[in-house]
């Protein structure tokens, strides 16, 4: 852990983290938040492969996020999705570092059709992202329920 936290102290001095309390009611809210989009991701699947992937990389980005702030620390930075990947990937751990990677790939593509609309996106590649987030998602939430049983943040 005190790996973690010298990572986490040198992205604050670097601009990259700031030092905030956050409450469990806010980890809790975003958690809830991601479970619904990752419930909404599926139903749009057959609507919208945009709007699907959209979906799950929220869902997996307010998951991430819920991570970092119980850290007590919020991105702040002009990378503020990509510092919270990168955190989260050294909060879980090696065991995550497949699903990191494709987090990552799910961000780049989201920026990708995001700002230049005539990229393609497949129904494969959206059902693909569905998939990763739920099980991220998933995976998370075990990691959270036996790191911070205290918490209750599945209640």
């Amino acid at each position: 852990m005190g790996n973690l936290k010298n990572y986490l102290i040198k992205l604050e001095s670097d601009g990259f983290l700031k030092k905030e309390k956050i409450g469990a009611d806010q980890v809790k809210a975003l958690l809830m938040s991601a479970a619904k989009n990752i419930i909404a991701s599926e139903k749009n699947l057959v609507i919208d492969e945009e709007a699907c992937y959209t979906l799950a990389y929220n869902a997996m980005l307010k998951t991430a996020r819920a991570l970092v702030f119980l850290q007590n620390y919020r991105p702040s930075d002009g990378r503020q999705h990509m510092t919270t990947i990168e955190v989260a990937g050294k909060i879980l751990g090696r065991e995550f570092s497949s699903l990191i990677l494709m987090f990552d790939k799910i961000r780049k593509k989201r920026n990708q059709f995001t700002y230049e609309p005539l990229l393609p996106l497949s129904m494969t590649e959206a059902r693909n992202a569905f998939k990763t987030a739920k099980k991220f998602h998933g995976k998370v939430r075990t990691f959270l329920d036996r790191t911070y049983p205290q918490l209750n943040l599945f209640d």
